[in-house]
């Protein structure tokens, strides 16, 4: 199989700046994994990497679609894909970057999804029910299932596909040889990096942007699905939060919960290498990357 380099781990570690390093050692080209960093115009409150950090290195997969639209799994994997053999027809090494657990999971494990389009309609009627209320749906349709209450994604999946009849049975078929390198930090320096970010970010106008996605019509719905930074400052903007203040650290808290749930993702997986970032990662990434 051909090789992928993969860069994964917690928000505010590093993982891009990182990439575009490795990337100019070996003349590779990235591929975002990155769910709202797909979307255009949302670019400080998802930490989208500028123009001139990414130093010349060719990235994919940024900016591909309008906020509103709609973007799965499916779609990321298959746009993927076709980034990640395009620069190897090119004669160049892929980097996959990124902190979205399943958007790396489902082209390093290969996930083969059923190709059945989504009933949007049903969707949409999906979305008018708590959380809740939508397990007990499911639970009543198949008393057995062992998913987990609290996840609405898996939830409302499979709730899909039963109203579409849909039968398939997920399962993993690689494409590539996957080195899996992982980005983090100690937790209270985790912490620090994050408050730290967070701050960049607001001071050159993350909040502005927000303000300026829901004037050009950008739905207050699909600013509350992206979570985190749209999510509270959309609250802020709407007056659901009074203040600025309570906002960002409301806001801090939900990151480094978020940062965390994202540790113990990846943490799952036994074949990623976790770099030393106190050291030189740069270093040693290029010696698992020089040995694979």
């Amino acid at each position: 199989m051909d090789k992928l380099i993969v860069v994964c781990g917690t928000n505010a570690s590093g993982k891009s700046r990182l990439g575009v390093e490795l990337a100019r050692c070996y003349g590779g080209e990235i591929v975002s994994a990155d769910s709202r960093q797909v979307f255009r115009g949302l670019d400080l409150g998802s930490g989208k990497i500028a123009p001139e950090e990414m130093k010349g290195v060719p990235h994919h997969l940024i900016d591909v679609c309008d906020p509103g639209d709609f973007f799965s799994m499916h779609d990321f994997q298959r746009m993927a894909y076709d980034a990640i053999d395009g620069i190897i027809a090119r004669g160049r090494l892929p980097f996959l970057v990124g902190g979205t657990g399943l958007y790396v999971a489902c082209v390093t494990e290969g996930y083969v999804m059923s190709d059945r389009p989504p009933d949007l309609e049903y969707r949409a009627y999906l979305e008018t029910f708590e959380t809740p209320e939508l397990y007990k749906m499911l639970v009543k349709a198949v008393p057995d299932t062992d998913v987990e209450p609290k996840n609405r994604n898996r939830v409302m999946r499979l709730l899909e596909k039963l109203h579409a009849g849909d039968d398939h049975v997920p399962h993993n078929k690689p494409r590539y040889d996957c080195l899996k390198l992982g980005v983090t930090w100690d937790r209270e320096t985790l912490k620090k990096r994050i408050d730290e970010r967070l701050q960049r970010r607001l001071d050159a106008g993350m909040i502005d942007e927000v303000r300026s996605l829901l004037d050009s019509g950008v739905s207050v719905e699909f600013m509350m699905k992206l979570g985190l930074e749209y999510r509270f400052i959309t609250q802020y903007l709407t007056g659901e939060i009074t203040s600025q203040g309570d906002m960002v650290e409301l806001l801090s808290t939900a990151i480094k919960q978020f940062a965390k749930r994202q540790m113990t993702w990846f943490r799952r997986d036994k074949a990623i290498t976790w770099l030393d970032m106190t050291k030189d990662p740069v270093a040693q990434a290029c010696g698992e990357i020089d040995k694979f």
